[in-house]
């Protein structure tokens, strides 16, 4: 229905960001990884994915294309969510997400909280195929930018749904060992310990 939204970012987070587009705000959830792309700019274009359940219409923004088509491919998968599709996002890189399927690294899908063994393995079984066909261009890599803030980190778990204290004590126990890691980088950290 949406293809993308160019508009100014009024409000970001490392969980959503608010693009105004035309005069109107649309609220859209994002994965780390567009969040690490968009952070330090005013203006940008999102790709759109539009999920319709039926207690809520939610919109999904993606820096890139190949993210927003993994992220399709991930939610095509019983047992993945929306939400989950982005969790996944989040934990690791989508080059490294698609690189796991296609090599059949279950182990590195099931380090991804919520994901158990049998999800892991049926990612790869039902996916492994089509990116394979896709070959390795299918995903462009992103960049990494760099920023230490825990405070963005415990928000972006909270909203998450993780609870504050549990939360708090995993940035604690990897922000000490991380001096200057990016938000994305204490986020991934933490929720390994989570």
């Amino acid at each position: 229905m949406y293809e993308y939204f160019k508009g100014k970012l009024v409000t970001k987070a490392p969980t959503h960001v608010i693009l105004e587009v035309g005069g109107i705000g649309y609220y859209l959830h994002i994965s780390l990884t567009t969040f690490s792309q968009i952070k330090d700019q005013e203006e940008c274009k999102l790709y759109i994915s539009f999920q319709v359940r039926e207690d809520s219409h939610t919109l999904y923004g993606f820096a890139t294309e190949g993210e927003r088509h993994l992220f399709h491919h991930l939610i095509s998968v019983s047992g993945i969510g929306p939400n989950t599709g982005r969790m996944m996002l989040s934990s690791i890189t989508p080059e490294e997400i698609q690189q796991a399927i296609v090599e059949g690294q279950v182990q590195v899908i099931q380090r991804i909280k919520g994901i158990g063994p049998k999800t892991a393995q049926r990612v790869i079984l039902e996916l492994q195929d089509k990116l394979k066909k896709q070959g390795p261009n299918a995903l462009i890599p992103l960049p990494v930018v760099k920023s230490s803030a825990v405070e963005e980190a415990l928000a972006a778990l909270t909203m998450l749904g993780f609870n504050k204290p549990q939360a708090e004590k995993a940035l604690r126990a990897v922000s000490s060992d991380q001096e200057e890691s990016s938000v994305e980088d204490l986020i991934k950290l933490a929720l390994k310990r989570l």
